[in-house]
């Protein structure tokens, strides 16, 4: 009878376990249905949630697929850089010269040395410059020499690799001396009493002429961009835009980028421009080659901390500052110069540092940008539960965007009651979907979500991953 007894408690129990782990695999009804609704197959979907001091998940399911994660692969950039390097880790830019500095004249060249600031943007540039010319430098007799050899083993990829839009910022490759992205805003300023429309440039370098042949019109808004018409043409020395087509007084002001000068020209066209802006004289050329042994340190220009850069990528999910980041991690800690391989050797060494595998982990660069990078909803879930407990937590989590606030989640549920409550990741690709990051839910348990979404029709996931976001938030 006592041996009935145990073998009956026994299948009991079995029965429970075998109940709560079916629990733990099924989709809540609002979500499966979002799904269902979206035409998106649950074997699609990489599914984890866990409470960050529970022992096992809330929610798993297909949480072990290798997925593309898109833009939320910058979880483990950020958190990776955060940790090994700390947030107040700052890039340095050196300004050498070669030749003799009498009074305010150089008679020799002035050597930029990057070092991979994924920041220097055009207002840092201009300070650098500035500070410069404050300590008695007017006049630069020979050439400007620029050092990029910290990256120069990872400066070869394509602009036109991933999309075929090389003229689009997102797609600027790496570089150590990566100056304002390599960007040219275009400001679309409507004149409706002169029926014409200005296009402004900024910075307005010489390599670059705007051609404007755009008709403005009184239609709706829409799709602005579709209705104007680019040709671009030119190289990397120097380029012609030639705008047609299109544009509604209804759009009032609007602004883009466009990148369209190879690095060296780019640094060339605005150091000429910015140093006459600022009283100086320069008429030499450009070209590349190593800080000279015997160049004698005029400045180092620092920008901002770690933990401002990792907010800018991550709020805004910024692929050119997270590949300069992900390159930079490996020189900094592998030494220069920077590649690929350095930078994911990097990482999977401080993963297992940390005691986390992640067996199907592919890295390409860091940023999300690429159709071959894998992680699985359950090793991104243990990174964010690494996260929570380590010393950089408050640094990382304050970089995500914030649900209905700010960056990338800024237009997301709001008005949900999940509003404000929730720090969330994004990733965006075609055929791709993805979020992850912290819930605190209506009950003061701080949750970590991720679901992963890989599907034609993708598109569609806000609908499902929302629905999982409420749910978290309310159960």
């Amino acid at each position: 009878m006592h041996a009935l007894r145990l073998l009956m408690a026994a299948g009991l129990w079995l029965a429970l376990a075998a109940v709560a782990q079916d629990g733990l695999t099924r989709l809540p009804q609002p979500v499966a249905q979002a799904l269902r609704q979206s035409g998106i197959p649950e074997s699609s979907v990489g599914i984890f949630v866990q409470e960050i001091n529970a022992q096992r998940p809330l929610l798993a399911s297909g949480e072990e697929r290798a997925l593309n994660p898109a833009s939320t692969i910058k979880l483990v950039t950020t958190f990776a850089a955060l940790d090994l390097l700390g947030p107040a880790y700052r890039w340095a830019t050196e300004i050498y010269a070669t030749g003799a500095l009498r009074d305010d004249v150089l008679d020799g060249n002035l050597v930029i040395k990057g070092y991979g600031d994924p920041r220097l943007t055009l207002e840092n540039f201009w300070l650098m410059l500035r500070s410069l010319r404050a300590r008695g430098m007017r006049e630069i007799r020979g050439d400007l020499v620029l050092d990029r050899s910290y990256f120069s083993g990872a400066r070869n990829s394509d602009p036109a690799s991933f999309d075929n839009e090389p003229t689009r910022p997102y797609n600027t490759p790496p570089d150590a001396l990566l100056v304002n992205f390599k960007a040219i805003r275009l400001q679309f300023v409507p004149d409706p009493e002169r029926r014409r429309l200005a296009i402004i440039a900024e910075p307005a370098l010489p390599q670059v002429e705007v051609l404007n042949n755009v008709v403005l019109d009184n239609e709706p808004c829409g799709d602005w961009v579709g209705r104007l018409k680019l040709t671009a043409l030119g190289n990397g020395a120097g380029a012609r835009l030639l705008f047609g087509g299109n544009y509604s007084v209804a759009c009032g002001e609007k602004q883009r980028n466009y990148s369209v000068l190879d690095h060296p020209q780019y640094v060339h066209g605005l150091f000429t421009l910015l140093w006459r802006e600022l009283g100086g004289t320069f008429a030499g050329g450009v070209r590349e080659a190593e800080t000279p042994a015997g160049a004698r340190l005029l400045l180092a220009h620092q920008t901002q901390t770690l933990s401002e850069i990792v907010r800018d990528i991550n709020k805004f999910s910024n692929n050119v500052m997270a590949r300069q980041l992900y390159l930079a991690l490996g020189a900094i800690v592998s030494g220069a110069p920077a590649t690929g391989e350095k930078s994911a050797h990097t990482i999977r060494q401080w993963l297992a540092s940390r005691r986390l595998a992640f067996p199907e982990l592919v890295l390409e660069n860091g940023s999300g940008l690429s159709r071959n990078e894998r992680l699985s909803a359950k090793s991104l879930g243990q990174l964010l539960l690494a996260a929570h407990h380590s010393a950089v937590m408050p640094e990382l989590a304050a970089s995500l965007p914030l649900v209905a606030v700010d960056g990338t989640m800024r237009k997301r549920l709001s008005g949900a009651g999940i509003a404000g409550q929730a720090h969330i990741k994004t990733g965006t690709l075609s055929g791709v979907r993805a979020l992850a990051g912290y819930v605190l839910d209506r009950r003061g348990r701080m949750m970590a979500v991720v679901c992963i979404i890989n599907h034609a029709r993708a598109s569609e996931a806000q609908g499902p991953q929302d629905a999982l976001l409420k749910w978290v938030y309310g159960r």
